[in-house]
């Protein structure tokens, strides 16, 4: 059978990387074919090739026989390539049949694209009215608009990036069903994603990058995820333990906190309440969009709370700016690292002096030690593993998981007495979550009080020692995570708060 795609010998350089190198991979029709890699192996850059977003170097692409040399997204969609990115690029104020349209070449009169949102929605089990606003839809349903986008251009090959990292597992279930069909009606689906066990469920095959080049390739039903994440480290991949530890004296006390809704597509928090003893590790899960973000930003400062909500150490900081919180070593680690933790035009060192000057003294009386400062973003750079050419290079040259390395690392780094980080190891590799998840463990072992906010439940079940569920706004009582298995975890998440889940 003449493959769908075939990439042969794709090679792509940067200043001071070759992020691909003598690429050679096909990928059959209705093949859904896994593209495994850690942060920074060239997952991203290959994508963008066959997306035409980037142009190679050197190598060839065919598509179906023929060559395929997109000069940009427009020529790639019209010869049947869609992509689903890992990031959202929906405008929250407009309507789904609205964001549809503006992702379209020549999109059909609003009433007619309204019939074939219905129409392809009902098709393939992803139920979404074309007339809601997007501010108001959950991220699982904000991903079903940007596929049914793709899905009404009727793509060939379907790029899907990191697709589950904002879905709950019955999401994720309706997700997988909706992808054997159009496997099954002859779609091919290029699928990348650190999730393992997902691509052993999934996968037809799946080929491994490390370091920009082909390194393997594997039968994933066949193969199990330990085998396939030393396959893309080249190592054997080390499984994080907690040392013994006692806990100590209450380090955050968050008392009836309360905040409004900080836009119209946010979310208000309602009465949160729980304690931090020094060296331990409280895991918060929850659905997207359930009030995460809030409550990292009332915990961090950026959100100025009613006094008496947020104390550290006895001290009230419901009025008290990050800046001084970090000094005080309350610091915090937000979801979108792009942007939020980090200026994305700004070099790594710059990314270093933002959140580390109080800390770090890399500041005195306004003057910046830069010298130092960029001795401190080395140090991120080789305790952390981040694959940059330097510290010089800014921070949107970086992959999404060597970022997310850079952002864990240094807020890890400054010795903080409180942690509180949002997501921390979205999108990153197994080989680097493992050590990002090792280093929250060390962290309260040595005494510092740690919040991680998380979508991810195996991660919180396996470095929480107390969790509890946020879950519109609201967030359950925390209990020792050794008591609570998945079923009840299902229903702190669905809202079951104040009553003994164990009995349910």
């Amino acid at each position: 059978m003449t493959p769908l795609l075939a990439l042969r010998g794709l090679t792509k350089a940067y200043p001071g990387v070759i992020a691909n190198d003598a690429v050679t991979l096909e990928i059959a029709p209705g093949e859904i074919h896994a593209l495994l890699g850690e942060n920074g192996a060239g997952k991203s850059t290959l994508v963008k090739m066959i997306y035409g977003l980037v142009k190679p170097d050197s190598g060839t692409m065919q598509m179906r026989g023929t060559d395929y040399v997109p000069t940009d997204p427009r020529a790639a969609r019209s010869a049947g390539v869609g992509m689903v990115f890992q990031h959202f690029s929906l405008f929250d104020a407009l309507s789904v049949a609205e964001n549809i349209a503006l992702g379209m070449e020549t999109p059909p009169p609003m009433r007619a694209l309204a019939t074939q949102i219905r129409d392809v929605s009902e098709t393939y089990g992803l139920p979404l009215s074309p007339d809601r606003t997007v501010g108001d839809l959950s991220a699982g349903e904000r991903q079903r608009v940007e596929i049914i986008r793709c899905l009404l251009q009727d793509p060939k090959l379907l790029i899907m990036d990191e697709p589950t990292s904002v879905l709950t597992p019955q999401e994720v279930d309706i997700l997988f069903e909706t992808l054997r069909k159009l496997s099954a009606e002859g779609t091919a689906i290029l699928y990348i994603s650190h999730k393992l066990e997902e691509i052993r469920a999934l996968c037809d095959a799946a080929t491994i990058l490390r370091g920009g080049k082909v390194v393997g390739t594997c039968i994933p039903r066949d193969t199990s995820a330990r085998d396939m994440a030393e396959l893309m480290v080249g190592s054997t991949l080390a499984t994080p333990k907690a040392a013994a530890h006692n806990t100590g004296n209450v380090v955050l006390d968050v008392t009836g906190l309360s905040a409004p809704a900080p836009s119209a597509f946010g979310m208000a928090l309602k009465d949160v309440t729980f304690q931090v003893r020094a060296g331990d590790v409280l895991g918060i899960g929850g659905v997207a969009g359930n009030g995460q973000d809030e409550l990292l930003a009332a915990l961090s400062g950026e959100t100025p709370c009613v006094p008496g909500m947020v104390s550290f150490l006895g001290r009230d900081l419901s009025n008290v700016a990050p800046e001084m919180r970090r000094g005080l070593g309350v610091l915090s680690a937000p979801e979108e690292r792009l942007g939020h933790a980090a200026a994305p035009n700004m070099s790594l060192t710059e990314n270093a002096m933002l959140t580390g000057a109080a800390r770090e003294g890399l500041s005195v009386r306004g003057l910046l030690n830069w010298p130092k400062t960029r001795t401190f973003a080395e140090r991120i750079i080789a305790e952390f593993d981040v694959r940059t050419p330097g510290p010089d290079n800014a921070a949107r040259s970086l992959s999404g998981g060597n970022l997310q390395k850079f952002v864990i690392g240094r807020e890890v780094l400054q010795r903080p007495e409180v942690l509180v980080v949002n997501q921390p190891t979205w999108g990153v590799d197994a080989a680097a979550a493992a050590a990002i998840r090792q280093s929250l463990l060390d962290l309260a072992a040595g005494g510092a009080a740690v919040v991680v906010i998380s979508q991810d439940l195996d991660e919180l079940m396996e470095i929480s020692d107390r969790f509890a569920a946020l879950n519109e706004g609201r967030l359950s009582a925390p209990r020792p995570t050794s008591e609570l298995d998945v079923e009840q975890i299902g229903l702190m998440l669905g809202g079951a708060h104040g009553i003994e889940v164990a009995h349910v």
